[in-house]
């Protein structure tokens, strides 16, 4: 195994309006790219998508059930428990519609596959996750406006405040996946770890976060971001606080900035399974 060398290898992202357009350029050609592949199998593409969406809309009706014996736990109702469904399956779907590979960056690190992306004068970082579309995620994301639409009845600008903080869950929750898959780096076998790092955030996304107290309730704020990914999102829906929308926008360019950071800081160390190679 060879230590990948770095200064002619390892592609930063680049800096300036101009390296940002190009990244934005690139990512979108990318997607259009993935859709239009998966688009060519469009049975398989929709049964995934319509997978999804029954998989949500079985947890969606248990908490209608729930609610319905039991109106409100802990200051909640069934209109916040809805919005934190709609808001969090737009954001996971985002997250995997466009970026893939976030949740599998740890098997790629362990098994050399980030050799591919090196070679090639792209942003390693946003190539490795825009190279892979899961299907799946589409079903999220359209499940998740068409609850929130049909069931929650939002005004037009609620409707555009939800689609902005669900972009922001987006960024949050590819960001921590980025961040616990670079563990991979620096121990080695760190797929394990993340996956179970990653079920801990949706699990705790999808419940009131005002079960939880304590340190608990810390690390929900913190290590596990469960509460921007919900608990501040249905806030902000429910009365629009600046405080809390800076806070939100805070968390989430901070949570960008690290993981990025540590990806990089990661892919200096990487070695290199020596599997470059053509692929179709």
């Amino acid at each position: 195994m060879s230590k990948v060398t770095a200064a002619s290898q390892l592609r930063r992202p680049k800096r300036g309006l101009h390296g940002v357009a190009a990244d934005l350029r690139f990512g979108v050609a990318y997607v259009r790219h993935n859709l239009a592949g998966a688009l060519e199998y469009r049975v398989s593409f929709i049964s995934q998508m319509v997978g999804m969406i029954v998989n949500d809309a079985f947890w969606v009706s248990f908490w209608c059930l729930y609610f319905h014996r039991f109106p409100l736990i802990h200051g909640w109702t069934l209109r916040d428990i809805l919005t934190v469904w709609s808001i969090a399956a737009v954001g996971f779907g985002l997250g995997a519609g466009i970026f893939g590979n976030s949740s599998g960056l740890a098997g790629m690190i362990a098994r050399g596959d980030l050799d591919y992306y090196l070679a090639l004068p792209r942003n390693v970082l946003l190539h490795a996750l825009v190279s892979r579309m899961s299907s799946a995620g589409w079903g999220d994301v359209l499940f998740g406006i068409v609850v929130y639409a049909a069931f929650v009845h939002p005004d037009p600008a609620h409707f555009a405040l939800f689609l902005m903080l669900a972009v922001l869950v987006a960024v949050v929750i590819v960001s921590f996946d980025v961040l616990v898959d670079s563990l991979a780096f620096f121990t080695g076998g760190a797929e394990g770890l993340a996956s179970q790092l990653r079920i801990g955030l949706i699990s705790f996304s999808t419940y009131p976060i005002t079960l939880f107290d304590g340190f608990v309730k810390v690390l929900l704020f913190t290590v596990i971001p469960a509460a921007f990914v919900s608990y501040v999102p249905v806030l902000l829906l429910r009365l629009f606080g600046m405080h809390n929308f800076l806070l939100m926008l805070a968390y989430t360019a901070g949570i960008a900035i690290v993981s990025n950071r540590v990806f990089f800081a990661g892919l200096r160390r990487y070695e290199s399974g020596n599997l470059v190679g053509l692929r179709g």
